[in-house]
């Protein structure tokens, strides 16, 4: 996903402060910042559920090109490689063998291209449960950031890996209202997809 328009949603002390795409975000959690009201401030990609690290300094999010994204939480602990970071390339090592290297390097556009294109088309390919297994991933992480201390957690964290709406819903209902509506919203792939 190209990272400018990465939908975001900002949480400051468990209030949601702003939900769409990334610079509308950090423009938000840094004014949260400014307040000087202190507290805690999180910044969740909606695609994954993960914490972003993001350098809210002053004049960190001028340019598209270059948005104040360090990493996911928890890091990788990789260090950065070749490729195109700006972009989002990452260099990572792949092994495979002479015969698919082969096959790989003789493909339009090399290796690198070809590589790309498989993985695009096995992403878009319906594999069965796998809308629902993705959904869980987000909303667990999610819920372990911001909901680990509500009431009827684990239940509801049971619920939603047994693609139960009804019962995800109600453990789930007692929560702060901002939490409990991103969690919800989060969690739709996991039960509309339970036919998969």
């Amino acid at each position: 996903m190209d990272i400018p328009s990465r939908s975001c949603t900002a949480f400051g002390d468990s209030r949601r402060l702003a939900s769409g795409p990334l610079r509308e975000v950090i423009l938000a959690a840094k004014a949260f910042l400014a307040g000087g009201v202190g507290g805690s401030l999180l910044v969740f990609d909606d695609e994954t559920g993960s914490v972003l690290d993001l350098d809210l300094r002053d004049g960190a999010e001028e340019g598209l090109g270059q948005l104040p994204i360090l990493e996911t939480v928890p890091p990788s602990g990789e260090p950065r490689g070749r490729g195109r970071p700006r972009l989002g390339v990452v260099a990572r090592e792949v092994t495979l063998l002479p015969r698919h290297w082969e096959w790989l390097n003789a493909q339009p556009g090399g290796a690198s291209v070809s590589l790309r294109k498989l993985v695009e088309a096995a992403r878009k390919a319906a594999v069965p449960g796998e809308r629902r297994r993705l959904a869980q991933e987000r909303t667990y992480r999610f819920m372990s950031a911001l909901a680990g201390d509500e009431p009827g957690y684990e239940e509801a964290l049971r619920a939603l890996y047994a693609g139960d709406r009804a019962a995800f819903e109600a453990r789930s209902a007692p929560w702060l209202p901002d939490v409990r509506e991103h969690a919800w919203k989060l969690a739709q792939g996991a039960f509309d997809a339970a036919s998969d």
